[in-house]
């Protein structure tokens, strides 16, 4: 289990297949992740418990980028 403590602003998101997804604008509780506004503008969200490590400061979710997209909100939580 990782500690959402662990997780700070500006650290990229990384999918389970090291692709580059995104960048953690900052911790909104201990289960949700508020992502920098992507090209279009706008802030994404994503539960902690898709992070399966923060090892060497990257936020390594257990998606691909196709589930991330798909099911990530951009309604705060």
């Amino acid at each position: 289990m990782i500690d959402a403590a662990d997780i700070k602003s500006d650290m990229p998101v990384t999918t389970a297949q090291a692709e580059h997804v995104a960048v953690v604008d900052h911790l909104v509780s201990d289960d949700m992740i508020k992502l920098k506004k992507d090209d279009s503008g706008t802030h994404h969200f994503i539960p902690v418990s898709w992070v399966v490590s923060t090892e060497g400061g990257i936020v390594k979710t257990n998606r691909t980028l196709e589930q991330i997209t798909h099911d990530w909100t951009e309604i705060p939580p």
